[in-house]
């Protein structure tokens, strides 16, 4: 059986205690206790007793403690997820996006989710649901809006005649009789 890992000096079993009592986290305080006991003398097992858990996870309160000192015994926020798109990948979809669909080369005349996943992967070989794509894009700052779609060959000029014109200035209304009684 191999020596238990020696917790560090610079703390007694008393000013463990007085950082338990100050501190407003019940984790931490469960675990400054836990260690008052090692430093006092007592077993490990009775520590791990005091703190609800194994051994193994007091050995690791040791090693935090020695390492970062009381701010160690903290919980940490847990790093999550690595991002599916890197920053090229992210930089290059924006560029698509901003830059809009052709429809001779693209096949459509307006970026939709499914058309920028299957953009995605012919171009990067990554695969990505059309969930990931959208909040990809709300990060980055593009909002789903849809404009109605024009023709690529729709000539403005004739547009133009097919207008509906209105008067180009409003009459006032006549002014109201009161009907006499």
């Amino acid at each position: 059986m191999a020596a238990a890992i020696e917790l560090r000096g610079d703390f007694s079993g008393d000013e463990l205690r007085r950082l338990a009592r100050e501190s407003r986290d019940a984790k931490q305080v469960r675990r400054l206790l836990a260690l008052a006991v090692i430093r006092d003398g007592g077993s490990r097992t009775e520590a791990a007793r005091i703190g609800g858990v194994g051994l193994q996870i007091v050995r690791d309160w040791v090693l935090r403690f020695n390492a970062e000192g009381p701010d160690g015994l903290l919980d940490r926020k847990a790093p999550g997820k690595s991002p599916t798109l890197s920053a090229d990948q992210r930089t290059a979809l924006a560029r698509v996006v901003e830059a809009g669909p052709e429809p001779w080369r693209d096949g459509v005349v307006r970026w939709r989710l499914i058309d920028l996943v299957q953009w995605l992967w012919e171009e990067f070989r990554v695969s990505v649901s059309e969930a990931t794509v959208g909040r990809e894009l709300r990060a980055l700052g593009f909002r789903k809006l849809s404009a109605r779609p024009r023709h690529y060959a729709q000539d403005p000029e004739a547009a133009e005649g097919f207008k509906k014109v209105s008067r180009s200035a409003w009459r006032r209304s006549a002014p109201r009789i009161p009907a006499s009684a």
